[in-house]
């Protein structure tokens, strides 16, 4: 039994997901996934800024293997902060089948970093999100920076669309691969080919810059099951940049507030975003592993 108690409008993953109608091509990659706990074993950092529902390695790899994936990079979430000991034991426990991204504070030892990179974490996340956490002078970023480039990881950048512009700067200069999380939340209300998703667009024109074209539901106002106002975000850049756009359930959805998705159903949005099976085998098998597996 956790010792923790998740938050009173705390919503918690589909049990009972429907099955994809979309079959998921051979070796397809969930690129963006979480762990959280259990609590009575990973405690929550004390620091976080929501308590979540339990959702461990157990119920994520049952999901990867109910839907029709091969793998999942694993994403350290904010509710552990900089505790990594919940994503290095999925990783262990996945047998080669999961790679995952951390969270790291600049004092990271050697021997911390070492012991990461050996279970299969291959980028560091910088979270720009001021409901979710506190940021840091850029300072604090680049001398993390400077501890994982021995390693060659990359960098996942997780901001909304509203603070690009103030980012810019910064985002521009990473020295690495850089993937932002969720195509940088555009307001899809706003037009695709308007001036702040063509701000996104000119982001990505750099070769370094990849994307996550996830989480409909984070994004849409139209709403489930469709998600229609999402889907020419997302496809204008699967079409625009095929070699450098990722997918994932973003499983167990932390912090929704007004739906929990199906899982299936959010499989079913991929052929909308990717709608030829050459988009559709970058997306979820070429480029992940590219990014991910190449060691």
């Amino acid at each position: 039994m956790s010792a923790f108690t998740m938050d009173a409008d705390w919503l918690s993953f589909d049990p009972s997901p429907s099955k994809p109608v979309f079959q998921l091509p051979a070796g397809a990659v969930d690129a963006h996934c979480h762990v959280f706990g259990p609590g009575d074993v990973f405690p929550y950092a004390s620091e976080r800024k929501y308590t979540p529902c339990d959702a461990g390695k157990d119920k994520l790899f049952a999901l990867r293997d109910f839907l029709g994936f091969e793998r999942n990079v694993i994403v350290q979430a904010t509710c552990h902060g900089a505790d990594n000991r919940a994503l290095v034991d999925a990783l262990r426990a996945a047998d080669g089948r999961a790679r995952g991204v951390a969270t790291v504070r600049p004092d990271v030892t050697e021997e911390t970093l070492a012991e990461m990179d050996a279970a299969g974490v291959r980028g560091v996340r910088f979270n720009f999100v001021r409901r979710l956490v506190d940021p840091k002078p850029d300072a604090y970023y680049r001398g993390i920076i400077e501890r994982i480039a021995p390693l060659g990881w990359h960098i996942v950048i997780y901001f909304e669309a509203a603070d690009l512009e103030e980012r810019w700067d910064f985002f521009t200069s990473l020295p690495t691969t850089v993937v932002v999380d969720h195509m940088g939340r555009p307001d899809v209300t706003k037009p695709v080919d308007g001036p702040e998703f063509g701000r996104f667009v000119a982001l990505m024109e750099r070769d370094n810059i990849w994307s996550k074209v996830s989480c409909p539901e984070r994004l849409s106002k139209s709403g489930p099951p469709a998600y229609d106002d999402v889907v020419p975000f997302a496809r204008a850049l699967v079409e625009r940049f095929p070699d450098r756009v990722l997918w994932g359930t973003d499983w167990p959805h932390p912090n929704m507030k007004n739906h929990m998705p199906d899982d299936g159903t959010l499989v079913d949005f991929i052929p909308r975003i990717a709608p030829t099976e050459t988009l559709q085998h970058k997306l979820l098998v070429d480029n992940p592993m590219r990014l991910y597996w190449q060691r």
